[in-house]
């Protein structure tokens, strides 16, 4: 058995807890285990002063180490563990079921714990004030109390800083496959501990606490100061250093705006004069230009390749930018493209000038999955397909999320997923897929789910999206996300409808049919600034903070960036949902089962929802009720016959197991033909068993 590194962690901080501490605060969101240290005081505002080393250690302590059970391994995926331990069968389709909380770890756990006013990578008392493994085990006791049993890791691995945006850079512009990013090694363990061992530890304390782990792996792209630069140049596409001020995104006129690049457009594309400038940029890499000078470039043993390739050959990687033809966002400055194949698109060939031409990026070469060449990189293709592997035998993780997958070519699909269920046959892929009616598509790769459009849906109420997005769930092959927000898009709190709105989504996404709730980090504290401006945005969505905010014009995706965790209403939804998970663990195999879903018709107000779940064996009935908007109140009847004619002996009295403005109490029938009479409030969510 894997030397336990939670072990390791607890004695190492235990060891520690005696040292002098001048102030270290932490918001109270992250005390829900109750921390009763003889040091801590409670601060007016929101904080509490505690001993770090003695916090995290109780944590491990008493709500960690209490469900630990005696000689199971949790350096494996919790489903390896369940089945190992248990000697069943699991589910491979355990995300269906799950309620999954989106994490960038360095923001989560991000505070200014010395109360300096400036969040320091590393305070005055040598402290990390930037998020580290370590400080996201106070998290985990909070998210068991919302009901979450699946982290979902924003990219971990070591980034470059080249062309970085922000205070930090990006942790997409992924510069190693496999190093962690050594911004998330947390200094209380000191040399006692890598960044490696204390992902580790986080790991097992997840999978003992029975929560899932889950990552993002970045496959297509690369940062353009990376480690796979040195020993194979031949996989990135090269332009002249001195002409990148010339580099940008090619028009295509005639077309209008981003537009999916269909073969039909395809001819329209390369006729452009500027596609035929942009592909007349294109360099041939510095090691088949010039081999002697390669290699005595290499034997020098240079720190910063990029530069010393740019004094040497003049070239640089170009940068990458998006796959739709016309789409508006500029070259992506820090990250670039792989050459999946090691010649041009087949099918495209005969529409450039010389069939020659150096490799190029285009629409179609970065969406290889439409547009193949008939000489891959497999080379390449063994190394992206190991990335998995790797964080399955080293970490125990459980699930994975693929950037941009939409774009890989089929056969690489195959050999990821086959590599990654050899190991772990429960294995879950999480699609980055937008558009519903595609969930076919994915689920036949071997997507266990889609990240789905619920972002763009469930927030444009007035236009009757949130209807259309619960209604429609059974439809879809593959289960989406029942999310209101991600950490590309704008915060639903900042939208129209701010606090009543997302309160009241928070509740219903866990009772969508078929859908998978997902929460995106700071979302339970209203946080109104988006952690990236990236889908669905507009402008003005940089500057939802006031101008007197530390964090004013910031974004969590590449600036230094704490949540809000001292807002006054901080315990709102996680007390909601709190008191509502349980109804939902005890419905749901019904949840999860299309076929017991029932529509309900509501009068008074075409917004108005209502839906039901029956359940076959107890002939019980869950409803849901929802008012979504956050201006009007509503008195309304709701029409419950479909339900009565499932469930012939269905009483006339229920229970409201849950309401937004009241809990628990008797309702009853509204008459002899399955009527009910309600009266819903503002962005209400009422929800009745019967």
């Amino acid at each position: 058995m894997m030397i336990s590194k939670l072990d390791k962690l607890y004695k190492i901080l235990v060891a520690k807890s005696n040292m002098y501490i001048t102030e270290y605060r932490i918001p109270d969101l992250w005390n829900v285990g109750n921390y009763d240290g003889a040091e801590k005081r409670n601060l007016a505002s929101h904080e509490l002063a505690v001993n770090p080393y003695r916090f995290y250690a109780s944590i491990i302590k008493k709500i960690i180490f209490p469900q630990r059970i005696d000689n199971v391994d949790y350096s494996q995926s919790l489903s390896m563990i369940q089945s190992s331990h248990t000697n069943t069968h699991q589910d491979t389709n355990w995300v269906r079921r799950s309620f999954l909380y989106s994490l960038l770890i360095r923001t989560s756990t991000a505070w200014d714990h010395d109360h300096s006013g400036v969040l320091d990578s590393v305070n005055q008392d040598g402290f990390k004030e930037t998020g580290t493994f370590i400080k996201t085990l106070a998290l985990l006791p909070l998210l068991k109390k919302i009901g979450v049993d699946t982290l979902y890791l924003l990219p971990l691995t070591r980034f470059s800083l080249t062309n970085k945006k922000g205070d930090l850079g990006s942790p997409y512009g992924v510069a190693s496959f496999f190093e962690l990013s050594p911004e998330l090694k947390d200094p209380m363990t000191g040399d006692e501990m890598t960044v490696e061992e204390e992902f580790q530890a986080l790991v097992e304390a997840c999978h003992i606490l029975s929560m899932r782990v889950t990552i993002d792996i970045i496959p297509r792209t690369h940062a353009v100061d990376n480690d796979l630069i040195k020993t194979h140049p031949e996989w990135f596409y090269w332009i002249k250093a001195s002409e990148v001020n010339d580099y940008r995104v090619p028009r295509v006129p005639g077309l209008g705006k981003t537009l999916y690049p269909a073969p039909d457009l395809m001819p329209k594309v390369y006729a452009s004069p500027d596609v035929k400038r942009h592909i007349a940029m294109f360099q041939t890499n510095p090691k088949s230009q010039n081999p002697q000078l390669w290699d005595a470039l290499l034997n020098k043993n240079r720190e910063n390749l990029a530069a010393e390739i740019k004094d040497q050959f003049n070239l640089m990687i170009a940068p990458g930018f998006s796959d739709q033809i016309n789409d508006t966002q500029p070259p992506w400055s820090d990250i670039t493209f792989f050459r999946l194949f090691l010649d041009h698109p087949h099918a495209h060939i005969k529409y450039l000038d010389n069939p020659q031409t150096p490799p190029y990026i285009l629409f179609d070469t970065i969406k290889a999955v439409l547009y193949p060449g008939e000489l891959p990189n497999l080379e390449l293709w063994n190394l992206i397909s190991n990335i998995i592997p790797h964080f399955q035998t080293t970490y125990g993780i459980d699930g994975a999320r693929i950037d941009m997958g939409h774009a890989l070519p089929q056969t690489l699909h195959a050999m990821i997923f086959s590599k990654a269920r050899a190991i772990d046959p429960y294995f879950a892929f999480i699609a980055e897929e937008m558009n519903p009616f595609n969930a076919l598509a994915a689920q036949k790769i071997g997507y266990n789910v889609i990240i789905g459009n619920g972002f763009w849906m469930e927030p444009r109420i007035h236009e009757g999206k949130l209807t259309e997005f619960v209604f429609s769930a059974p439809q879809f092959a593959l289960p989406m996300f029942a999310g209101c927000e991600t950490h590309d898009t704008p915060r639903i709190a900042g939208r129209a409808g701010g606090r009543v709105l997302a309160r009241m989504v928070a509740v219903l996404n866990l009772f969508i049919p078929t859908y998978v709730p997902f929460m995106n980090s700071g979302q339970e504290v209203y946080e109104i600034q988006p952690i990236n401006t990236g889908v669905d945005c507009i402008e003005s969505d940089l500057w939802h903070l006031p101008k007197t905010d530390p964090y004013y014009g910031k974004l969590a995706l590449f600036d230094k960036y704490a949540f809000h965790y001292l807002d006054d209403q901080r315990w709102e939804i996680p007390d909601h949902l709190d008191g509502v998970k349980f109804v939902r663990l005890r419905w749901i195999n019904e949840l999860t089962d299309a076929k017991c879903f029932v529509p309900l018709s509501l009068s008074g107000s075409s917004l108005l929802i209502g839906f039901g779940f029956y359940q076959k064996q107890t002939g019980k009935c869950l409803m849901v009720f929802v008012n979504p908007d956050c201006e009007h109140d509503f008195s309304t009847k709701a029409l419950i016959q479909p339900l009565r004619n499932l469930s012939h002996n269905l009483s006339r009295n229920g229970t409201v197991v849950y309401a937004t403005y009241a809990y628990g109490g008797p309702f009853t029938l509204f008459d002899s033909c399955g009527s009910l009479d309600l009266h819903l409030m503002p962005g209400e969510v009422k929800i009745i068993e019967m």
